[in-house]
């Protein structure tokens, strides 16, 4: 049945609305294409299923083409896989958790692997079955604290993942690269660049991991990238760690500082009460011990204090990142009190992790990492760990020593790259696609083994391929449009050809159905613009919006002329033509 505007269900926004935040959110709302229903959950509306089963069908189509094979899990799913795993304590507050009618413990899933596995384990058992690849586009559910820029980050999205399942390493490592290649296909058919950034792998567990992130100014994912080729997510970046310092440095000697409580406050005190011979001193002298809470999945809450360079701000993702599974955030003073030896504003290394012990060596303080940029043998103004006090010519390694190194602090442009590529470069991405060789963690721990040629037992080995496809939409929200509006490309738009009929003569409306209706029969996807007593600014102001990749407009010079005009939404180009070779030209830029 051909689609019209009069009874097409869609109602187009002329303002933006108040919550949303980003080009996309907004768009997609005034568009009509979704409706808000909750925090981080949205009501997909006629036009948005459209723009998202198109990004569905080349999804699979790509799948498909490297053999992968489509299965559906339900969404509600019992806990047991899930503990037998870990991950029902380690997603922590992120898993939709509840109780059915006779008590029983159910998710709403997150991902999926622990279900591919076990229908795998149900059904293979023999090397001659392998290797095999699933796949499914399903609704996932993870309960966001923050859900924010519509699709972009919300609490329910629509996900694809597949999962490859090979007897050997070499096996898995051939099913990875075969599916990045068929990522690199999807992304460049959607038309939307990416970068394949090294990742981590967080609560997936595995032993490689990848992103793909669309490069765009709103997103919430740094990643870094040189001319050499190295491209890596903030989280993954190692630090190249700076060479011991050399030399002999003068005792620890604690010093009076009123007032000096802040990195500021300590750098004027000390350049002006013990000056430097040889310069002055800055942030970079002091040693910052930044006091953060970890809630482990189990729920316990820990303080962790590490010490980082004062000149340097605390990257919370990559600290994060660092102590996983557990999730962090700063200490509050509830935290710090726990603690009596914590001084807030004059803290250092001295009462914390294996600086503090009593007699009999047990700790009396908490944890004590430093962060991967403070080198051996470095030299420290730090807290005195009493009101009004610091202590200068602190030595990491002879007056202080830490639990471990890891990496806290913010990357800075310029920083040298791991492999040595180049100096790193900053910028921002959304991630829309993730992939992991996840090896055997799921197969061990739910018992997915198979019978190699020689008879004996291994235990499957498997990768994880996942694209945000919900998310993927907004992306492209993000990158197709104007000030108009949106700009869909052929691929992906809900139609192809939007005709519209302005003025008030029914022969314009009859030319539009006549010429939309030809089009339909010809297998494009046309919208026409029936609505009669709407008048034409209106109506190019809703096809700006809606943004399909072509505009024909019968008004004025059809009724003069007998010419149609027809617009390229993305080009920004028109041209005039003959009523009659309109659907032979309409077919001809659209197939």
């Amino acid at each position: 049945m051909l689609a019209t505007m009069s009874s097409y269900f869609i109602r187009t926004l002329r303002e933006d609305p108040a919550d949303a935040e980003v080009q996309s959110h907004k768009l997609l709302l005034r568009g009509g294409y979704i409706r808000r229903a909750a925090p981080g959950g949205y009501t997909w509306l006629p036009l948005g299923l459209r723009v998202l089963r198109n990004v569905e069908r080349i999804v699979r189509e790509e799948m498909d083409r490297v053999g992968a094979q489509e299965v559906l899990f339900p969404a509600l799913l019992p806990k047991e896989p899930y503990e037998a795993t870990d991950r029902w304590e380690e997603y922590g507050p992120n898993l939709f958790r509840l109780v059915d009618r006779k008590g029983a413990d159910m998710l709403l899933a997150p991902t999926h692997e622990e279900m591919f596995t076990l229908l795998v384990k149900d059904l293979y058992s023999s090397y001659k079955d392998l290797p095999v690849t699933l796949y499914q586009i399903q609704t996932k559910y993870r309960d966001e604290a923050r859900p924010r820029a519509g699709l972009i980050r919300g609490r329910e999205f629509v996900m694809k993942d597949a999962y490859s399942f090979d007897v050997s390493d070499e096996g898995l490592a051939a099913s990875y690269e075969q599916m990045r290649v068929a990522y690199q296909r999807i992304f460049e058919r959607l038309g939307l660049p990416y970068v394949i950034c090294q990742a981590t792998s967080g609560a997936m567990g595995g032993s490689r991991s990848e992103e793909f992130l669309f490069p765009c100014e709103i997103g919430e994912d740094t990643f870094v990238r040189t001319d050499g080729g190295y491209a890596a997510n903030v989280e993954a970046v190692r630090t190249v760690r700076p060479d011991p310092v050399v030399g002999n440095h003068p005792p620890a000697t604690d010093i009076e500082t009123p007032g000096a409580s802040t990195i500021a406050t300590v750098v004027d005190y000390f350049n002006t009460h013990h000056p430097r011979a040889d310069r002055p001193w800055d942030a970079s002298d002091t040693l910052k011990s930044v006091v953060i809470a970890a809630t482990h999945p189990d729920g316990t809450r820990e303080t962790i204090v590490v010490g980082i360079a004062g000149d340097r701000g605390v990257d919370m993702k990559r600290l994060e990142a660092e102590f996983a599974p557990a999730e962090i955030e700063m200490a509050t003073a509830a935290d710090i009190s726990k603690f009596d030896a914590l001084v807030p504003g004059f803290l250092g290394p001295a009462v914390c992790g294996p600086n503090y012990v009593d007699n009999a060596g047990n700790r009396l303080g908490p944890r004590f990492f430093v962060d991967a940029h403070v080198a051996d043998n470095s030299v420290w103004i730090t807290g005195g760990n009493r009101s009004g006090y610091h202590t200068y010519n602190l030595v990491y390694g002879r007056d202080f020593a830490a639990d471990g190194i890891v990496e806290a602090s913010e990357i800075r442009e310029g920083e040298a790259a791991p492999d040595g590529s180049g100096p790193l470069r900053l910028a921002r991405g959304i991630e829309i696609g993730h992939i992991f060789q996840l090896g055997r963690k799921y197969a061990k721990a739910l018992g997915l083994t198979v019978l190699d040629e020689n008879g004996k037992t291994q235990v499957v080995t498997m990768g994880s391929y996942g694209i945000g496809v919900s998310r993927v939409m907004a992306a492209l929200a993000e990158q197709d449009c104007d000030e108009l509006g949106l700009k869909w490309s052929k691929e992906i738009a809900p139609f192809q050809v939007h005709v519209l009929a302005t003025g008030k003569k029914p022969e314009i409306f009859a030319a539009a159905s006549q010429l939309a209706g030809l089009l339909d029969g010809r297998g494009i996807d046309v919208l026409c613009d029936d609505r009669p007593k709407m008048s034409a600014g209106v109506k190019f102001k809703d096809a700006e919006l809606l943004g399909m990749p072509y505009i024909v407009v019968l008004g004025r010079d059809f009724e003069k002329e007998g010419t149609v005009e027809i617009r390229d939404r993305r080009a920004g180009t028109r041209q005039s033509v003959e009523f009659a070779q309109a659907a032979d030209v309409l077919e001809g830029l659209v197939k």
